[in-house]
């Protein structure tokens, strides 16, 4: 069985990356919306929620986990990896792939302002830019849309629109998704970015690494009983299966 778990629904976009692989998989996706958004939380918080998420994964018989948020990955991973015995699957900031796919030598990263400060990204970053100009800017806002499972509409267009339009000014000709939340709002970013530009979500790569982890371990691929998902949120549970219901 495998353990999904995100500060919300943002997750799901990497769950189902994850199911065109692994469609004979049982799943608990757990949504932490209760204590949501991480971004702006400290480092020991999260930490803590991890912990508290990933021993009732395990209780519920999850044999590997997959922390699809990348503020959790950043704050949490190398801790739930040094104190838990099973695998751990993070999420990797995509500005390689950016890095590499740029014909102005600008990208843009759209992230929250936890994964933006975090070594694993700042490392990451220093390591592939060489030559690149790099334009950050946080999501304001994406997290409460997706959340409120508001992904269309002029308000949706217009939330987005304001902090993609800085990367868009600087240049920027690749536009990496820092957040698992954000790939529901694809479709308007790209509306708003035009064809010209390429927007990346990491969440296939992901995908690719778990298969690959899991067949490392020696973890079963499919399921006894078939494919199954359990969803279950530290809070209402409402937005979480409206998400689920579109994938």
């Amino acid at each position: 069985m495998i353990g999904i778990f995100d500060s919300g629904a943002g997750g799901l976009s990497v769950y189902r990356e994850i199911v065109k692989l692994l469609p004979h998989q049982s799943y608990v996706y757990f949504s932490d919306n209760a204590h949501c958004p991480y971004g702006e939380k400290s480092q020991e918080y999260i930490i803590d929620r991890a912990r508290a998420i990933t021993d009732h994964l395990i209780a519920e018989g999850c044999s590997v986990v997959v922390v699809a948020c990348n503020t959790a990955t950043a704050a949490a991973i190398a801790t739930l990896r040094s104190e838990y015995d099973i695998p751990f699957i993070g999420m990797e900031p995509a500005v390689k792939p950016a890095a590499l796919g740029t014909k102005s030598g600008v990208i843009g990263v759209l992230a929250t302002a936890g994964t933006l400060r975090a070594s694993k990204y700042l490392d990451t970053k220093e390591r592939f830019t060489d030559g690149i100009k790099v334009v950050e800017h946080v999501g304001q806002g994406f997290v409460e849309l997706v959340e409120a499972g508001e992904l269309e509409g002029k308000h949706t267009e217009e939330v987005v629109r304001a902090s993609v339009e800085p990367l868009l000014s600087e240049g920027a000709d690749v536009i990496v998704l820092g957040c698992t939340h954000y790939p529901f709002l694809r479709p308007v970013i790209q509306e708003i970015c035009g064809p010209a530009v390429n927007v990346i979500d990491p969440a296939p790569a992901a995908a690719r690494h778990l298969v690959d982890v899991m067949k490392e371990k020696g973890l079963p691929t499919e399921s006894e009983g078939g494919f199954s998902i359990q969803l279950e949120a530290s809070g209402s549970d409402a937005t979480l299966r409206k998400i689920h219901s579109l994938l």
